[in-house]
């Protein structure tokens, strides 16, 4: 698999300043809060994971990052810029990308539809096919059904669908809501593999997933949410052996 990803103006970031930064961020729902003080950095050209077990706000995280959710407290800083204020269309433009559960695909558009829909950022035809090009090779099956209705791929094939249209934004910062999700385990590892070849490719990663074990071996580092918090983090080879996680997330 060629590991080339679609092009963008490159991103000037000073050296050791974190692609993604999250400080004491706070978000409520009604009186629920559903984040309590997260803090987190993801360093440019990293998969980092964010683990933890159902409810405990890996997607809220995912989908504050990106404005979807109101903050209530804290700040967010990408490539070194405050976005806490900054509108989900802002943050797009500056190179941000969310893969959301469930992939929220377009069912009854074909998938070349689908693909356009994520390619607003583009500013000529050149630019745009070239992009193109680059996805299919990323994802063959989806350059073989381009006519095809999104809504009768297989789930893994959509999933497949779901991220390379947020690659045609041509993000320097990929956000991936449980990408195994609902998948067959085969397609399932081709899809994480195509994750390291996006972040091989320079495209950094923050990775939610549900199957620890395969967060762990694609990630390098890892943070352990909990009911809102930050539980744990550090390396995800130091995490694999927590007796911790062991027990928790790994069946140990």
């Amino acid at each position: 698999m060629r590991t080339k990803h679609p092009k963008r103006q490159p991103l000037t970031i000073a050296a050791g300043t974190p692609m993604l930064e999250l400080d004491d961020v706070q978000v409520n729902y009604g009186g629920i809060k559903a984040l309590k003080g997260v803090k987190l950095r993801v360093d440019p050209g990293e998969i980092v994971a964010l683990i933890g077990s159902n409810g405990a706000g890996k997607t809220t995280t995912l989908k504050t990052i990106v404005r979807l959710l109101p903050l209530a407290g804290g700040k967010m800083r990408f490539a070194g810029a405050d976005i806490e204020h900054r509108s989900t269309e802002e943050i797009v433009e500056l190179g941000v990308s969310l893969v959301p559960e469930g992939r929220a695909i377009f069912p009854n558009l074909t998938v070349r539809e689908n693909l356009d829909l994520g390619a607003y950022v583009h500013r000529d035809a050149a630019s745009m096919r070239e992009t193109l090009e680059d996805v299919t090779q990323l994802f063959p099956r989806l350059g073989e059904r381009m006519k095809q209705e999104a809504g009768t791929l297989s789930g893994g094939e959509q999933q497949m669908l779901a991220i390379a249209r947020a690659m045609m934004a041509r993000p320097t910062l990929l956000l991936l809501d449980e990408p195994s999700l609902g998948i067959a385990p085969k397609l399932a590892q081709q899809i994480f593999q195509s994750i390291r070849a996006i972040a091989a490719a320079g495209v950094t990663v923050l990775l939610v997933e549900q199957n620890t074990r395969m967060a762990l071996s694609v990630s390098r580092r890892a943070y352990v949410l909990r009911t809102g918090e930050i539980a744990l983090d550090g390396t995800s080879a130091d995490l694999a052996k927590n007796p911790e996680i062991q027990a928790a997330y790994l069946g140990g």
